[in-house]
């Protein structure tokens, strides 16, 4: 095994490109990216980095100096379309093409788009590269009503940075509550009032049906005739996983994503693929799964790589993710589907609280506001899969940590 092919331009394929030669992997590695820049870290796209807080020359999540210092080639601003299995060779948009002993695919995914009449007018925009938000910054910065299509957190982000900018901003959700499909009903009741009270206009319930706009949008109208005035539009409506490498490759796939196995293998044991785009069984949870976050991506580049290299380290890890909304930092550990019970720690009302899902008296999972020690000792909680008292997760009078030695037996 000498040559090493890695397609994607996110942490996934930062961190492979890093495990391969800590692991003292000698062989050729070529990294390609349909982007023009190195790998760089998405989050800050819809928060610091749209606001201008930060410039892009610090989201590089390692400096080109690095790869070349590595040995590591570079092939940026190339789009891989082809697959050859039997070849084992991987097509470039210019015609050229590499040669594989490994390849690993981690090419994430692209946002959904609108299919509404008008989604195609200037001024509707999208947040998942950097050529996206550069793209909307400079109307960004001269707008003074913003819409925002869709309730999740990269719609709650934008959100909370165009309100910090004072931007009139107006989010519509299609379904009932925001963040829906990703906490409970209380944490959405934290999160509508936690906008509301900054001068946020949440209308849930709202499917959109149109863009109005001549060459460019100026308003957006919803299933029941309403009508909301804006000088931009931005969609935050889901991200699609990029299926298309491996389904021209014939390599398994679903709806979700590409399959893999416990060490990121496809169904060709030569080709990996981690992050974003992967449908991946959860030994936590004991379902299959795909998963959007920056954990997934190092954690399951960590396991391909070690797998490459010989080593049986099969990817268990817990489910981790965090998003920041008017300076107040959310964490969340594991998942929460399928929870039969919620017991909230502290005070929603003054911003600090953390929300614990309990099946049959275990914890499945934890939104954490502003809760540090929660969120961390819950991961050990969650891991560990033992009983807890609900009455000692609400009593806030405690440290947490001595709650969860407590619980843990130690």
């Amino acid at each position: 095994m000498s040559k090493i092919v890695i397609i994607g331009g996110g942490h996934a394929a930062a961190q492979l490109a890093t495990s391969l030669r800590m692991k003292k992997f000698e062989g050729d590695v070529t990294l390609v990216s349909d982007e023009p820049v190195v790998p760089y870290q998405r989050p800050p796209l819809s928060k610091m980095y749209l606001s201008g807080e930060i410039s892009a020359d610090r989201l590089p999540i390692l400096r080109e100096q690095a790869y070349e210092g590595a040995g590591i080639k570079l092939k940026l601003g190339l789009r891989a379309i082809k697959v050859d299995r039997s070849a084992r060779t991987v097509t470039l948009a210019d015609g050229s093409a590499l040669a594989y002993d490994k390849l690993i695919l981690a090419v994430g995914g692209h946002a959904r788009r609108l299919t509404c009449p008008g989604h195609d007018l200037a001024g509707v925009h999208y947040v998942r590269t950097m050529t996206d938000t550069d793209s909307m910054r400079g109307e960004f910065n001269t707008a003074r009503s913003i819409v925002i299509i869709g309730g999740g957190y990269i719609g709650l982000e934008v959100a909370a940075v165009a309100r910090k900018a004072g931007k009139k901003v107006t989010v519509l959700e299609a379904a009932d509550r925001i963040l829906q499909r990703v906490v409970a009903p209380e944490v959405s009741e934290f999160y509508t009032a936690l906008h509301r009270a900054e001068g946020v206009d949440i209308h849930t319930g709202q499917m959109v049906t149109e863009i109005e706009g001549n060459d460019r949008a100026s308003a957006v109208v919803t299933a029941d005739g309403s009508r909301f005035e804006a000088d931009m539009v931005v969609a935050g409506i889901g991200l699609i996983a990029n299926t298309d490498l491996a389904e021209g490759a014939g390599l398994e796939t679903t709806p979700a994503g590409i399959t893999v196995n416990a060490t990121c293998q496809t169904s060709d044991p030569d080709i990996y693929a981690v992050g974003d785009v992967t449908w991946h069984h959860n030994a936590h949870y004991d379902r299959w799964l795909r998963l959007e976050s920056v954990q997934n991506a190092v954690d399951q580049a960590k396991v391909a790589i070690s797998h490459i290299m010989g080593e049986d380290e099969p990817y268990d890890a817990l489910p981790w993710f965090w998003s920041d909304q008017y300076g107040l930092k959310l964490q969340i550990a594991g998942l929460s589907q399928g929870y039969d019970t919620l017991v909230t720690r502290g005070s929603p009302e003054e911003r600090s609280a953390a929300f614990f899902y309990l099946k049959e008296g275990r914890m499945l999972a934890a939104d954490c506001v502003g809760r540090i020690a929660e969120f961390m000792n819950a991961k050990k909680i969650i891991a560990a899969g033992v009983n807890v008292d609900e009455n000692m997760l609400k009593d806030d009078s405690r440290p947490f940590k001595e709650i969860a030695a407590e619980i843990l037996g130690s």
